[in-house]
């Protein structure tokens, strides 16, 4: 055989690889309204960067006359590119073989890609779109998905772990996703659930949808698995690499800053107006955040989950930064069990990839019940303690109005190692809110008041006057300066710059224990 005719060969092979399922299943996929995963690798990497690892590798099971068929590829599409210029390693699912089920080989391909991006400090993306363990296969296929969560754990805190879900992920499959950084899903086309619906039915009995078992708004708002959802696959590719914008390639390395575009003595007036005179009416954190970070640049992390607290990314002249705050539109800007595991997981992914953290406050304290009670928040409140006192990068906080008791101290405080601590004048600081501390020192004169309620109104504002303010703090060098809220940018930006060459060391140890 010529040379010739072995490059013909070749080009052959691979373009049989490149058909996955076939011509007919490929049309399926597309009916369903979801890409190839070749299709989805072209449209998220730059145009011809992709690398394609392990084209040619197939199964070799003989179980269930499985030695019968040929799947070139074996149900997975791997390799290495380059997103906006820079290498990430990607692997793609592929439903149109045998469901995207993983078997032996394509764990061995996924683990493969997953090792060296390790070994080279970059990016891992997973578009998953998988049936789950391939029951043929038996023990092999879970032993093979064992050796991704294990791979999933050696690359935390090394290198950007973000999966995609583009499609139904079961069982084994959405462990991997589960232990990743973020977790962007798909509306109507992606669902992510430990058991199907008619397992479930079988089971317990209990009849459910796939929608409402494990859809998209389901992960994005009650159950907070994943973080961020898209109407389309494109639309979920595109924030991908907007996501991947803020970040850094791996641990050792800062995260990129680009060219500036909004000036940096910015004074934005409407800061003065946005905080109510009114202390119990309720304003939206985000129009303070938006207006204090480069013009454009917030992009919000699981927006639709535990909305007391708003976390994502933003600039800073041109820095990225990481953005956790209480919001008082929504339940008052309680830290609540879902709010303090959100705020937890958020604050130690900065931490692990050298993210600065600016964290806005207007906290009333911890959401009391029976229900929160019985539900550990004690326990899930100190996860976020732990995180902010954990955390090593550089840490700016600013008080907007209400900071009271243990909450105060969570929230990035001065005593739990920020680095630079602000309020506004509109910040009230203490133990509790004014109400609820008259009622405690002064139960026995109000019963003997007159009119109570006249008096309790009158010794509520002398505490407030007293108390619930900045500048006993302030006295105590417990914040830096009480700022204009128009101030606040520039000031930021200037601190920023300072702290960005922070270095800080804990004590050797193997690992903290983090109240999981």
């Amino acid at each position: 055989m010529t040379m010739e005719e072995r490059v013909e060969e070749l080009r052959e092979k691979k373009a049989e690889a490149a058909k996955g399922g076939g011509e007919d299943r490929i049309e399926a996929q597309h009916d369903r309204g979801k890409k190839t995963a070749r299709e989805r690798i072209d449209y998220f990497l730059d145009d011809g960067t992709f690398n394609e690892v392990d084209m040619l590798r197939e199964h070799r099971s003989t179980n269930f006359d499985m030695d019968e068929r040929e799947m070139p590829g074996d149900g997975v599409v791997t390799g290495y590119g380059e997103v906006d210029g820079r290498k990430v390693f990607v692997f793609a699912h592929d439903f149109t073989v045998m469901g995207g089920s993983l078997g032996e080989v394509f764990a061995q391909k996924v683990c493969k890609v997953m090792d060296k991006a390790v070994e080279t400090g970059c990016p891992i993306i997973g578009l998953n779109d998988s049936a789950g363990a391939r029951i043929q296969e038996g023990i092999d296929s879970l032993a093979g998905y064992a050796d991704i969560f294990h791979r999933n754990q050696l690359a935390s805190g090394v290198v950007p772990q973000i999966s995609a879900i583009m499609g139904p992920c079961a069982g084994g499959a959405v462990y991997s996703p589960a232990i990743t950084d973020f977790i962007f899903m798909v509306q109507d086309t992606s669902h992510m659930f430990i058991t199907g619906p008619d397992v479930i039915e079988t089971v317990t009995g209990e009849e459910v949808g796939f929608e409402e078992l494990g859809g998209a708004q389901t992960h994005a708002t009650e159950s907070g698995v994943s973080q961020f959802t898209a109407a389309a696959e494109e639309e979920a590719l595109d924030d991908i690499k907007y996501l991947l914008s803020f970040l850094p390639q791996n641990n050792v390395e800062d995260p990129p800053r680009v060219e500036p575009w909004d000036d940096p003595d910015r004074e934005p007036e409407d800061l003065l107006d946005i905080v109510p005179e009114v202390p119990q009416k309720p304003y939206d954190m985000r129009d303070v955040t938006e207006r204090i970070v480069d013009e454009n640049s917030f992009f919000e992390v699981a927006e639709g989950y535990a909305r007391n607290l708003t976390t994502g990314f933003a600039r800073l002249d041109g820095r990225p930064i990481g953005i956790v705050g209480n919001n008082p539109k929504y339940n008052a800007g309680t830290l609540d069990i879902d709010a303090s595991m959100k705020g937890a997981r958020f604050v130690r992914f900065c931490d692990a990839f050298n993210i600065p953290i600016l964290t806005l406050v207007d906290v009333p304290g911890f959401m009391p019940g029976t229900d929160q009670e019985h539900n550990g928040i004690i326990k899930h409140g100190a996860k976020l303690l732990y995180a902010f006192s954990e955390a090593t990068v550089p840490l700016l906080t600013v008080i907007t109005r209400k900071a009271y008791g243990g909450a105060y101290d969570v929230m990035a405080s001065k005593h739990v190692g920020a680095d630079m601590n602000y309020a506004w004048p509109t910040a009230e600081i203490a133990v509790m809110g004014p109400q609820g501390a008259v009622n405690v020192l002064y139960d026995d004169e109000l019963e003997d008041a007159e009119d109570v309620e006249a008096r309790r109104q009158e010794l509520i504002d002398e505490y407030r006057d007293a108390f619930a303010n900045p500048y006993t703090a302030a006295e105590r060098g417990f914040v830096d300066d009480v700022l204009e809220p128009q101030e606040t940018r520039k000031r930021l930006i200037s601190d920023l710059e300072v702290v960005s060459s922070k270095r800080k060391d804990h004590p050797d140890r193997k690992h903290g224990n983090i109240p999981l």
